[in-house]
């Protein structure tokens, strides 16, 4: 299960990267956290702004609603999701994982 939390300005959505994949796509769900292969390599930030476009294309939020808030050169990332509650987060993630 993913682990939403909250946050004064919206949720903090925990997200595994997975940069250079073949495709970008969601590729499941790894210790609480939302795995997501992004086709950028991790080199100058790539892959975190490949990572942040595809979350936001994928819950159908703005790009500026979506922001990195830790882990830039980690696999392990934070993001803070502006414009949707956590139970509303929660339901968007769990049609992802299921549409896999």
């Amino acid at each position: 299960m993913i682990t939403i939390s909250d946050h004064p300005e919206g949720c903090v959505l925990p997200v595994r990267a997975q940069p250079g994949a073949r495709k970008a796509k969601v590729a499941g769900e790894h210790n609480g956290a939302l795995k997501i292969a992004v086709t950028a390599p991790p080199q100058d930030g790539r892959a975190n702004d490949a990572l942040v476009e595809l979350v936001a294309d994928l819950l159908q939020l703005k790009r500026s609603h979506v922001e990195l808030i830790s882990g830039d050169k980690s696999r392990d990332k934070r993001l803070l999701i502006r414009g949707a509650t956590k139970a509303d987060l929660l339901a968007r993630v769990a049609k992802l994982l299921g549409e896999r």
